[in-house]
């Protein structure tokens, strides 16, 4: 991502957002917020500086101060050209400056306690990817602080998606969709793993995805390993192909599995992919408002477990998707946050034998009003490859 999102939101919906965050940091007993270059300050501000790097780039949220982005003076005329500049205040620092203690007195300014500078302090959240540098930098300029990372203290920050969020995430799924389309008609036998997925890179392109995240092709024993990713083995007749690929379109994700056999599979292999699909059905059914994640995975866990292949379904069943393509919130054990309206994220069991091979099904699902949609439209049925 460089520059300005390229999804069309307005200075007015940048301004709600920040708003918004304002908010739910001050129902969440923070002192204030501290947004780091990544995706929280995409999607509160659509600014993405082009590289990132020492120089202390931070938008503050705080009680009672409008937003202000801080930012150094030679980035500041790409930060005014960002989407929501015109509802922020960019204050830049100059090389030689101290930033920290700018960004001090800003916080001081915003009405938070004065036993920031005493015994007990107070909490600010802070980006995942902030830098350790910035963190130390701020610490020693507000003694006695404590940080709290946003996904810790605001994990539903950015997971309930708008109108225009959710057009956008269609469409990303769309493009998805027909590179699936596509890819199920190119050679597969006697080509490398990493030729397949040069394939699905250039397609999503095609499809319009400007960003290419990843592209798993995963065939006969490594299947078996989720996150095996692409290497230079030569996909055989006979195999079952994990095909796993995502990125971004229009600054909005996509993320699609679907497992692939070349030639007739075995009876046990169409047993397994047929498992997995009901395990996924079992998922995408269980998504309704009010339910909470942990439910989505154990309604497609439970189907896999009772079969007897528990023991061989070694990860979470889904996460959230938006501005990134893994976010809150997580479909997985002990997650109670409950599903609202606009929720977006994965619905990905899987059945993996070392060794052997492995079988991944996964859609994106939108909570609506009464249950959930699915924004992946591809058939889930056993496709044969040649």
């Amino acid at each position: 991502m460089t520059g300005s999102t390229a999804a069309p939101f307005t200075a007015d919906d940048y301004r709600a957002r920040m708003e918004r965050a304002a908010r739910a940091a001050a129902e969440a007993g923070l002192a204030g917020l501290l947004v780091a270059p990544g995706p929280d300050l995409v999607w509160l501000t659509g600014y993405a500086p082009t590289a990132p790097t020492e120089r202390l780039t931070l938008l503050v949220l705080a009680p009672g101060q409008d937003p202000v982005l801080v930012v150094p003076t030679l980035e500041a005329p790409d930060a005014a050209k960002a989407a929501g500049a015109a509802a922020l205040t960019l204050r830049d620092w100059t090389d030689g400056k101290d930033p920290y203690a700018a960004t001090a007195a800003l916080l001081d300014a915003s009405g938070i306690p004065h036993s920031l500078k005493g015994v007990g302090g107070a909490l600010i959240g802070i980006s995942d990817n902030a830098w350790a540098m910035h963190l130390l930098g701020l610490q020693k300029a507000l003694p006695a602080t404590f940080y709290a990372s946003l996904t810790e203290a605001l994990p539903m920050l950015r997971a309930v998606k708008d109108a225009a969020e959710l057009k956008l995430l269609a469409a990303a799924g769309a493009a998805a969709d027909a590179t699936f389309e596509d890819i199920r008609n190119v050679p597969f036998a006697g080509r490398r793993e990493s030729e397949i997925a040069a394939d699905l890179s250039r397609l999503l392109r095609e499809h319009g995805h400007a960003q290419v995240d990843f592209t798993i092709v995963a065939s006969g024993p490594n299947g078996a390993n989720p996150h095996h990713g692409v290497g230079d083995r030569v996909v055989e007749r006979g195999d079952m192909v994990v095909l796993d690929f995502g990125g971004l379109k229009d600054g909005y994700g996509s993320d699609t599995s679907r497992t692939v056999h070349v030639g007739e599979p075995t009876d046990e292999e169409r047993r397994v992919h047929d498992l997995v699909r009901a395990a996924q059905e079992a998922g995408v059914g269980a998504v309704r408002p009010g339910v909470a994640c942990q439910e989505v995975d154990r309604a497609a866990r439970a189907v896999i477990a009772d079969a007897g292949y528990g023991e061989y379904f070694i990860h979470r069943t889904g996460h959230g998707i938006g501005v990134t393509t893994h976010e809150p919130p997580y479909m997985i054990e002990g997650e109670e946050q409950p599903l609202v309206p606009g929720m977006c994220f994965s619905v990905e069991p899987g059945v993996y034998l070392p060794g052997r091979f492995g079988v991944r099904i996964e859609d994106i699902v939108t909570v609506t009003d009464d249950g959930g949609r699915r924004l992946n439209t591809t058939s889930r049925e056993m496709v044969i490859v040649e």
